[in-house]
């Protein structure tokens, strides 16, 4: 992995380390946000909440943890861009509204063009998607996850914790 540690989003679950990333190039305000919220602690300790077979994992509702809540920074212009939705893409979850992201993200099970420039990609998995694979399964159409598994603690890699 050639990427500067400052542009690598550390997830930290139960089961081993993910590596995002970021692709301040083709979303810098986006990418600036994470990395405030992992400066933060706003990750840590934060569920995959929903989360759908073959489709994505969401999280970054670090606040009412159910998906119905973000941070207290106001919400994000889209940056959509070319990257394409496929296994691996971390991308923005929003409302109907385009500008509307604010901390929540997915991450990509598998190659969603329909998803392609209608929500903000801003990293790729790069290392460790064997753990989000073994995430725990949302039930319904919705893929909301009764006692999900969560982000113990999520940091830029420059910024690793001693911990």
């Amino acid at each position: 992995m050639t990427t500067k540690q400052e542009n690598i989003l550390v997830l930290r679950l139960s089961n081993g380390e993910v590596h995002i990333e970021l692709l301040p190039e083709h979303a810098q305000k986006h990418v600036k946000r994470i990395k405030q919220l992992a400066l933060d602690g706003f990750y840590d300790n934060c569920p995959f909440h929903r989360v759908i077979d073959g489709f994505m994992a969401q999280t970054g509702d670090g606040k009412n943890r159910d998906g119905t809540g973000g941070s207290d920074y106001p919400n994000l212009a889209a940056e959509f861009n070319d990257q394409a939705h496929e296994r691996g893409t971390v991308s923005m979850a929003r409302t109907h509204d385009p500008n509307s992201a604010n901390s929540q993200f997915f991450i990509c099970f598998d190659k969603h063009p329909h998803l392609d420039r209608q929500y903000t990609v801003f990293g790729k998995v790069a290392k460790g998607m064997e753990y989000i694979d073994q995430l725990k399964k949302g039930s319904g159409h919705s893929g909301s996850v009764a006692e999900p598994d969560c982000i113990q603690r999520a940091y830029i890699l420059s910024d690793s914790p001693e911990d």
